[in-house]
């Protein structure tokens, strides 16, 4: 067992984000498992979120950008497919997406400063897939009835297009 994002998080080195990826990757492939769900890449940015919190690495957008970063690397450098998620970003929700469809309302200038930088870090570190958060972001996508897990708005001009993406999209 492994502690929470937030607790490796809490030690201050990105070496424990590595390690708690390559471990992750050997257990995972030790069980025929190659593709891990993993790591949360939202920033913690509201204190009342019920799903990301503790998963997240913390508050800071730079400092979760690199242990994401960390994290990928030392799965991806052990035989796991690694995933960012839950882009665009769901740290800053009050309801939970499994139950319900959240409103995520920072416009573009909030989104691009705090929750794109941990994925950013994360193509940059050579994800191999990015899951989409299913949750609202009208500052993305105009049109209130769909999710960033079906906008070409988000999935396509966004992460594919301006970011630069070029793995899996879950």
């Amino acid at each position: 067992s492994l502690p929470h994002a937030m607790a490796i998080a809490a030690t201050g080195d990105p070496r424990d984000a590595y390690a708690a990826g390559k471990i992750t990757a050997i257990e995972a492939r030790a069980a025929g498992v190659h593709w891990i769900f993993a790591p949360v890449a939202d920033v913690n940015s509201n204190p009342a979120n019920p799903i990301i919190n503790i998963r997240s690495f913390g508050e800071n957008p730079k400092a979760v950008a690199r242990l994401v970063a960390e994290f990928i690397r030392g799965a991806q450098d052990h035989g796991a497919l690694a995933t960012a998620k839950h882009f665009p970003g769901h740290g800053d929700t009050e309801l939970y997406s499994h139950n319900g469809l959240p409103v995520i309302a920072a416009n573009c200038k909030r989104l691009r400063q705090i929750e794109f930088f941990p994925f950013r870090a994360a193509i940059a570190a050579g994800a191999g897939s990015i899951m989409t958060g299913h949750l609202v972001v009208p500052a993305l996508e105009p049109n209130r009835q769909i999710p960033a897990t079906l906008s070409a708005n988000i999935i396509d001009l966004l992460l594919r297009r301006e970011m630069g993406f070029r793995g899996l999209v879950i």
